[in-house]
């Protein structure tokens, strides 16, 4: 893979990610559109790693208040009195019902 390949298909994946589009699909695509050879599944983690440490870095101060918000309701005993608290504990509960189903439906993946 040369370097214009790598960097055409990061910034598919890069602008991908955040439309209704499957960033995925267009890693696909994208390469046989060109005639390109498979680039292989290794890249294309390391492209969906890449997005991830990105908005993790560009989302770090939110998460970091979040957390610090609600750490501080838990020691006071009231993790609901801070909005930024409520916030946190709102999106670990929201994230149950999705843990529960991956570990329900882990057997058919």
């Amino acid at each position: 893979m040369t370097a214009m390949q790598a960097f055409v298909l990061g910034l598919v994946q890069g602008l991908g990610e955040f439309l209704p589009i499957s960033s995925s699909g267009h890693l696909i695509v994208t390469p046989w559109l060109f005639g390109w050879e498979d680039h292989g599944l290794a890249f294309d983690v390391a492209l969906h790693l890449g997005t991830l440490g990105a908005v993790a870095a560009a989302f770090a101060g939110d998460w970091w208040r979040l957390g610090t918000a609600g750490l501080r309701g838990l020691v006071r005993g009231r993790p609901f009195a801070e909005p930024e608290s409520r916030l946190l504990w709102l999106l670990a509960a929201a994230s149950v019902p999705g843990a529960v189903a991956g570990l329900l439906l882990d057997h058919w993946a």
